[in-house]
């Protein structure tokens, strides 16, 4: 039966969940509301699709997606009288996504997705299909982000957002094993009312299922087949499972991070923008993108709490508002259990224990100079260069110190955009770049080509003004690029602007 037909008081077992208060410390069991007071949420979203059979009764809700098939989303209103009195005739914002379910796959999300883009060059991961949906304003996708769509509604009218999921769960698997064994998806929305600064970032209401995508008319083979194998059980093994419910109701969860998946690359890329190059270390940046996913032993209170809602436990940072960093890793995993309830609990508990993810590739770099640019390059108060002598032309080269380059787009304008900061080149003056080929020639740095690299190689910069600047890669013991018609055996040819 549909969970719609069931008194408010009686609710089903997979929404029951969503209205109970947190558990939190026995010591503060006071605090909690009673049962007839517990808060409902201002807002409720109903995905119109069945829920899979196949799933026990303490268990979330799962439920079977088709590939590029549109799934009708119903956005309610669900204050009470006098609640939020602010928000009347005003209209809200809702991002829509579509994120992993897993916690593995959630650490490493930029590269699954951009894993995913590469091989499906122009596609989205989630699209709304405007011309179904009803009620909603000015919706809007952005290109750096695939997998969101955002859009306005007026709560006071009938609203329903139709989305469309393009990626399948067995995308996202090292073995093509079929449809279910594919990886969970979460179909998360978050609603923001328009702040003091005149753009909705006041986060009001936050909830997601969880789902799997299959192609096209896989997810209703994979209902049948759910049902079918339930009716085979007996009547008391039945009971150990949930129905399959008409529609799925998303259940309260908190908000996502509002730097995933695009804003970790804008930092990483001002990282090297911000710091000037007499003062860049790579250790520095290390520290701070270490600092965004591990929480240490010496963060203070401040520094947990802003942990704590990166990671998405703004739910508890009431909970854990006097806390510092040492005190929290102090928890065991039974504790964070207890107080957080097992879900939350066993992530929270992931994430505190979890290492840092490491860059997609790393290349190092240096800038080469003949002897009669040393003044340029001794001019910065860090320059340290290493001397050597070619026999064959009689001139002293030496070259900078070689530069550590994380990447985590695989773009050669990622890779631009890096070199230029190292060799203080403006990035609007370098038209193309080239990596100098077998028998020297010159080939187009591509996407494909950094796709290439193998990790940790080693690269050598030459800057000729007004002609050509080249990156040559860098063997052991190498010997100087001195001109375009004097190359060493052991460097193929560089980077141009």
């Amino acid at each position: 039966s549909s969970p719609f037909s069931v008194p408010s008081l009686t609710l089903p077992q997979h929404l029951s969940g969503d209205v109970l208060a947190l558990p939190i410390f026995k010591q503060e069991d006071s605090s909690l509301p009673p049962e007839n007071e517990t808060k409902n949420p201002p807002f409720q979203y109903v995905l119109c699709t069945a829920t899979s059979p196949a799933v026990k009764l303490h268990d979330e809700t799962l439920t079977y997606l088709n590939q590029g098939q549109s799934y009708e989303v119903r956005m309610l209103d669900n204050r009470k009288p006098g609640e939020l009195p602010e928000l009347n005739n005003k209209m809200v914002k809702s991002i829509v996504r579509v994120v992993f379910h897993d916690r593995r796959l959630q650490y490493t999300e930029h590269q699954q997705l951009e894993g995913w883009k590469w091989n499906r060059p122009g596609d989205r991961l989630l699209d709304i299909d405007i011309p179904m949906s009803v009620g909603i304003v000015e919706p809007k996708t952005h290109p750096s982000q695939l997998n969101a769509a955002e859009f306005l509604w007026d709560l006071n009218k009938r609203t329903s957002v139709f989305v469309q999921v393009h990626c399948i769960s067995t995308e996202f698997t090292p073995r093509k094993h079929g449809g279910e064994k594919g990886v969970p998806f979460r179909i998360q929305i978050d609603t923001f009312a328009l702040g003091d600064g005149g753009d909705y970032t006041e986060h009001l209401h936050s909830a997601s299922c969880q789902i799997k995508v299959f192609k096209p008319k896989g997810a209703d083979r994979k209902q049948k087949t759910d049902r079918e194998k339930m009716e085979k059980r007996t009547a008391q093994e039945k009971e150990k499972y949930q129905p399959s419910y008409d529609t799925t109701i998303l259940s309260e969860c908190s908000p996502w991070p509002d730097n995933a998946y695009t804003s970790t690359n804008q930092a990483a890329t001002l990282s090297f923008a911000s710091t000037p190059l007499s003062t860049y270390t790579t250790s520095s940046v290390l520290d701070r993108y270490l600092e965004s996913v591990c929480l240490g032993p010496t963060a203070s209170i401040q520094d947990t709490q802003k942990w704590l809602l990166k990671n998405r436990f703004s739910s508890y940072t009431r909970l854990f508002s006097n806390f510092s960093g040492s005190d929290l890793l102090k928890l065991t995993r039974d504790d964070l259990v207890q107080i957080c309830g097992p879900a939350d609990g066993i992530r929270l508990f992931n994430a505190l224990k979890s290492r840092s993810v490491r860059p997609r590739l790393t290349i190092y770099v240096c800038k080469e100079s003949l002897q009669e640019n040393a003044a340029d390059i001794n001019q910065g108060p860090n320059a340290v260069c290493d001397y050597y002598h070619d026999r064959e032309t009689g001139l002293v080269c030496f070259c900078a110190v070689y530069h550590a380059l994380y990447l985590e787009e695989l773009t050669a304008a990622e890779l631009i955009r890096k070199m230029a900061c190292v060799c203080s080149i403006p990035l609007g003056t370098i038209n193309q770049v080239y990596r100098q080929g077998p028998t020297g020639i010159h080939i187009l740095l591509s996407d494909q080509m950094v796709y290439n690299f193998p990790d940790e190689s080693c690269f050598l910069i030459s800057t000729v003004k007004g002609q050509q600047s080249l990156l040559t890669d860098r063997k052991p013991q190498p010997r100087s690029l001195l001109d375009e018609d004097v190359m060493s055996p052991f460097t193929f040819p560089p980077l141009c602007r």
